[in-house]
């Protein structure tokens, strides 16, 4: 794969080009590669998905071109989601070449959020190419309960790829979506678990993304009780530390690691938001809550201009919402797309 050159009109912007209407900032890009996981998590898709025809999947040199010019408009952060990344053919190609953006000095980080199936074969590449950092989605330490929730998975290929990962000179972020009715017990041994690895530990409410199999409702967990049980046990101190996106975190003194609560229903983390998700199909959501959508795709394969791409990038960001509509015990999902096509 031959990388993109990007041209004059993607000069990098050393302050940020993309403020919304509410003056934030946009500088945290999340790219889903692929709509394809080899996994079938129940809260995150339906047991039998139907995935999109391979025509309209960006090409790799589109995800190369549109990440490209986000980093030209003062995205710092890059982070490569699906799906599960790994499993797109051609991945760690697209890796070595949006890595040009890390050595040139114009991209802070370039990270993957990833299921870790596939991970032990890969990681020592992806730490050559720049990948300092990763987050892997783990919610159990139970082999059946792991097979069950992902309907199959193999829970030693996970582990393995958490610690070639760390072998390699990663750090590691595990994801855990807290789910009353299956792991809500299991958490603290999670979290002491990955806090001897020398892992971070990230708490997430289950959000109402697509039409699953299961009702969310039952199985959400509010953090906020979470965090008062852990309370009871343990002693939480609160961090100024931030990776970019949502979390907010705290150190948990006894066990000396970092405990991150992403609570888009509990309590929202909107007002500070500087992200944006760029679908595989090449669709731009400025919320991960709303329906907004801007097809980047139809611009690039109508023959846009750098200029005319980035005046379309524009006019999505200035339309960026204040906040998501994200609201549990509801009958339908606040968006009727899943979390596997959305970036992350």
């Amino acid at each position: 794969m031959t990388p993109y050159d990007a041209s004059p009109a993607q000069a990098v912007s050393t302050t940020p080009r993309m403020i919304d209407g509410f003056g934030r900032a946009v500088t945290y890009l999340r790219v889903s590669v692929t709509d394809r996981c080899d996994l079938r998590c129940t809260y995150c898709m339906a047991e039998h998905m139907t995935f999109l025809p391979k025509a309209e999947v960006l090409t790799l040199e589109e995800l190369d071109r549109l990440a490209s010019t986000f980093v030209g408009l003062g995205v710092r952060k890059l982070r490569l989601t699906g799906g599960e990344p790994l499993v797109r053919k051609g991945f760690m190609g697209l890796v070595e070449n949006l890595s040009r953006h890390l050595r040139a000095g114009t991209l802070d980080e370039l990270t993957l959020t990833t299921n870790g199936t596939q991970l032990a074969a890969h990681a020592a590449d992806l730490a050559r190419l720049g990948v300092r950092r990763i987050n892997v989605s783990l919610d159990t330490l139970k082999p059946d309960l792991f097979r069950r929730l992902t309907r199959g998975g193999d829970l030693a290929k996970v582990l393995a790829g958490i610690d070639a990962a760390l072998a390699a000179g990663i750090r590691v972020k595990v994801n855990a979506v807290a789910l009353k009715a299956d792991n809500a017990a299991e958490l603290p041994e999670l979290i002491q678990w990955a806090h001897g690895l020398g892992a971070d530990v990230t708490l997430i409410e289950t959000m109402p993304l697509g039409e699953v199999d299961v009702d969310r409702t039952d199985q959400f967990l509010s953090l906020k009780d979470v965090r008062r049980d852990l309370s009871s046990f343990w002693t939480l101190s609160e961090l100024a530390y931030a990776t970019g996106g949502p979390a907010r975190y705290v150190k948990v003194e006894e066990t000396g690691g970092r405990l991150g609560f992403i609570t888009p229903l509990s309590h929202n983390f909107c007002e500070a938001c500087n992200r944006v998700r760029l679908t595989c199909t090449g669709t731009l959501h400025t919320c991960l809550g709303r329906e907004d959508a801007s097809d980047l795709r139809a611009v690039m394969r109508g023959g846009a201009t750098d200029a005319e791409l980035t005046a379309a990038i524009f006019r999505a960001i200035g339309a960026k919402p204040q906040g998501h509509d994200f609201h549990i015990g509801e009958a339908r999902p606040a968006v009727v797309r899943h979390m596997s096509t959305t970036g992350g």
